[in-house]
């Protein structure tokens, strides 16, 4: 960890050659394809690079030494969007990049070993997004009501606020992971397949959709008794999804362009919102008691509020961020799935103590039926200077789990702060996380820590 440490310091004094100014591109590089600039197209690309010290979970190795802590940097989302303006009611959008490569895994699916094809290298480029979309009802300035209407690889996936959240200008340093509850299961990460409509009737702004899940397989343990029965993913040939999101805007009216929500705006607007939604997949996943296979549907439902707003003097520039979502997950009897962003870790097979039951690495409990309450909140400390060299901006995050899978619920928490350089087009991010360790269904053993500095580069 004191690697890290030092690493992130060297960076942050770094800070000084650069000033924070206002952006004179925007958002991208928009290239106009008619006179007036009605006809456009816009390019987005945006890196964000990862350096860690991490304590492992019991019973871990990498690289096929037992180890309890780690030290790494990776590649934690490299990507490309462009999107264009065809016409004043028809857009197309394709979004495309890597995730999670390390120096040990996240190469092209199928890759092992060392040499120029090992696991961590060449990582596999693949579309997020892909979609036509066209616009029904304009939405003008004189009309209450908007409504467009889309098909393709979308995000337009429902369930809450930060389900459809841009990975460009997240509060925290990243997703907690369950607002994404499908993630590589079902979606492709976080997207599915499907029709879609979008719009707005004065202050709310509402999102639907109709998807064609990707097929699961998991084989569930047969029981004899039905209260030990575990849910596992298998939609074999897999039914349609419904999902939805809607959301009162009381303040300043957001962008409904495309469908990546912002977590934090750093005082340019004044945004109090409520929001509600839900996903809905039919004979989703799979119980088998007695030999008998039984079916489950998906249902998940959440609701949330958002506030972003400056505050104090305006010459300060000070603003408050603040987002807290409750969901209500039920995948079917005792469903639980474990997840670790970016595990280097593999299971020691010679480790003789209690292990995690979430794996190896850093793994741990994040989706499940049962409920989560997530709250973040985060200030833009003042400064007066017209162009600032380093704006910064503390948080926390504080995550409450009750997965009907564990007979004990658990708290974990995030602290950090973010390093603006130039808004969320440069910024640096350091954050130390908590993460639960279950050595059992009934008993959980403790905590075990993270932490994590962030490089964003974004155009």
């Amino acid at each position: 960890m004191k690697k890290i440490f030092f690493t992130a310091a060297i960076l942050l004094l770094s800070l000084e050659g650069f000033s924070q100014g206002s952006t004179d591109y925007g958002a991208g590089l928009k290239f106009n394809l008619n006179e007036d600039g009605s006809k456009f197209m816009r390019v987005i690309a945006w890196n964000q690079i990862w350096m860690r010290s991490a304590q492992m979970n019991p019973g871990t190795m990498i690289g096929g030494e037992a180890t309890s802590t780690a030290t790494d940097i990776g590649n934690r989302r490299l990507r490309f969007l462009a999107y264009a303006q065809i016409s004043k009611r028809y857009m197309i959008l394709t979004h495309f990049g890597i995730n999670n490569q390390t120096f040990i895994n996240g190469g092209a699916a199928g890759t092992s070993g060392t040499g120029g094809y090992g696991a961590g290298k060449k990582p596999g480029l693949f579309f997020h997004d892909a979609w036509n979309e066209y616009a029904v009802v304009l939405p003008e300035k004189d009309k209450k009501f908007s409504f467009t209407l889309g098909a393709g690889l979308h995000y337009y996936m429902g369930l809450s606020r930060l389900t459809m959240a841009s990975t460009l200008n997240f509060l925290t340093i990243d997703a907690p992971i369950f607002n994404w509850p499908l993630i590589e299961n079902s979606d492709q990460f976080a997207r599915q397949v499907g029709l879609f409509a979008k719009g707005k009737y004065g202050k709310l702004e509402y999102r639907l959709s109709y998807n064609k899940p990707y097929a699961t397989n998991l084989t569930p343990a047969n029981t004899t008794n039905a209260s030990n029965a575990v849910a596992v993913d298998n939609s074999g040939m897999t039914k349609w999804s419904k999902a939805g999101y809607f959301e009162y805007q009381f303040l300043d009216q957001e962008a409904n362009v495309l469908p990546f929500k912002v977590g934090s705006y750093l005082g340019t607007k004044k945004v109090f919102n409520i929001g509600a939604g839900f996903y809905t997949a039919p004979d989703a996943t799979k119980t088998s008691v007695n030999s008998t296979i039984n079916k489950h549907d998906i249902k998940l439902f959440s609701a949330d509020v958002f506030l972003d707003m400056p505050i104090g003097k305006k010459e300060n520039k000070m603003a408050v961020t603040a987002y807290s979502v409750l969901y209500d997950y039920d995948f079917g009897p005792n469903y639980l799935r474990n997840v670790g962003i970016m595990n280097i870790g593999s299971v020691d097979p010679n480790f003789t103590g209690n292990r995690a039951i979430a794996g190896a690495g850093n793994a741990q409990p994040t989706i499940g039926s049962g409920n989560i309450w997530y709250t973040q909140a985060g200030i833009l400390l003042p400064n007066k200077e017209a162009k600032p060299k380093v704006r910064i901006q503390p948080f926390g995050a504080v995550t409450y789990k009750n997965f009907d899978a564990l007979t004990q619920s658990s708290t974990q928490f995030d602290v950090g702060s973010n390093f603006f350089i130039d808004g969320h087009h440069a910024k640096i991010t350091a954050q130390y996380s908590t993460r639960p360790v279950y050595t059992s269904l009934t008993n959980r053993s403790g905590s075990l820590g993270d932490f994590i500095v962030q490089l964003q580069i974004y155009l």
